[in-house]
């Protein structure tokens, strides 16, 4: 390939009025290469040969997911890597770029809480596959407003008890209480709230702020945004994580991996508003947290049974077995959520527990509880022979 400074001799031989011929004697070229650099007006330009991305045996699988509408750049390079990507996110986000659809976003201004001050409480649910099917998942998020750290726990349901063991689950994985806990208008903490006057918060959840020793605070009216740091984290989470992972064994499972990616991911991220690595910031706010309760909350579902003649009582479509001198007494009944049964008479004193069961495993029995009903079933009347003879005599 001829070069610049061939080029310029072939310039300085054409001024000459040298032949071509004569010209590629002199190169060691053919006349064909001397007549196209004369025609072009310049010697050949060197293409560079396209270097390959570590990015392109993965295009197809980002592709993929780009139409599945997965945009989380951080997503997708997991699910890449998981695939062998030994690249970075960089590289990732520029073959995005281009493709990427402007989003509008609503301007908020954010209300910025001192180090232990406010936990904000929110629910979100999100349809996944559990055990090979399709689930309704409904999953608490609780979040500090200081540090940004957030904890949630996946379920099955969103009523009160739900709502309290998920709090507690969140304050157990901060390791402190905060000094007030923001939570939306639901009926499980908050009873009724007129647009101009102070909430009326449950009963029980009073009970339960006592115990933690947290201020309970309620948003304004359909004013849910007040809590804006939280519900943006809902989406946080069904953006990245029910994205991330889609498909687990069981709610066991399922709430082992969400620690798990707590911890390496969502600590991990920079927060765009305060700018800081969120496991840094919360380092400073853990110490002004207030100290857990040395004795845990009950969550227990509330109820009382009457003691059939049987020695059984029933709980949600099944019969459990309780010591028989109970017979016809009224009986305090803890159901956990951790599937327990646990059964206390009226001075709570703990007489039975049992494992939750559905209808079609049939009744849960102690042997114990009945050995008093057998004895009084086996006892046989006795009688005295003469009974017998006086019989004898008249028949």
């Amino acid at each position: 390939m001829l070069s610049k400074e061939d080029f310029a001799v072939i310039k300085a031989l054409q001024k000459r009025g040298v032949y071509l011929k004569d010209m590629a004697a002199e190169m060691g070229v053919h006349p064909k290469t001397i007549r196209r650099a004369i025609d072009r007006g310049s010697a050949p330009r060197r293409q560079r040969q396209s270097r390959g991305s570590k990015l392109d045996p993965y295009k197809e699988t980002v592709d993929r997911l780009l139409k599945e509408n997965v945009w989380n750049a951080m997503v997708i390079l997991r699910e890449i890597q998981a695939e062998g990507y030994a690249g970075g996110i960089t590289v990732l986000r520029e073959y995005m770029a281009p493709k990427r659809e402007l989003r509008p976003s609503k301007a908020t201004v954010r209300f910025e809480t001192e180090p232990g001050k406010q936990l904000q409480s929110d629910w979100g649910e999100i349809v996944t596959q559990i055990a090979g099917e399709p689930v309704k998942v409904h999953f608490i998020v609780n979040e500090l407003g200081y540090s940004r750290r957030f904890h949630f726990w996946c379920t099955d349901c969103e009523d009160a008890e739900h709502t309290y063991e998920g709090l507690i689950r969140s304050l157990e994985y901060f390791g402190g209480v905060s000094e007030e806990v923001l939570v939306d208008n639901q009926k499980c903490a908050v009873l009724e709230h007129p647009n101009r006057g102070k909430p009326h918060f449950n009963e029980r959840f009073l009970d339960l702020a006592e115990w933690y020793g947290f201020t309970p605070r309620a948003c304004k009216p359909y004013r849910a945004r007040t809590k804006g740091k939280d519900e943006r984290m809902v989406g946080y989470v069904k953006g990245n994580f029910f994205l991330r992972y889609r498909s687990f064994e069981g709610w066991v499972h399922l709430n082992q991996l969400a620690e798990r990616w707590l911890t390496e991911e969502a600590d991990q991220r920079v927060q765009g508003t305060v700018k800081e690595v969120v496991a840094e910031r919360f380092a400073r706010e853990q110490p002004t947290l207030g100290p857990l309760p040395k004795r845990r909350y009950d969550t227990s579902y509330l109820e009382t049974r009457h003691v059939a003649w049987d020695a059984y009582i029933d709980v949600r479509g099944n019969r459990y077995s309780v010591p028989d001198q109970l017979v016809g007494q009224i009986m305090t009944v803890r159901i956990g959520l951790d599937g327990i049964l646990r059964i206390y008479r009226q001075d709570d004193q703990l007489v039975a527990t049992h494992t939750l069961k559905s209808a079609r495993e049939g009744w849960s029995t102690v042997p114990e509880h009945h050995a008093g009903l057998w004895r009084k079933t086996l006892q046989v009347e006795k009688r005295s022979l003469s009974v017998y003879e006086e019989a004898a005599k008249w028949s």
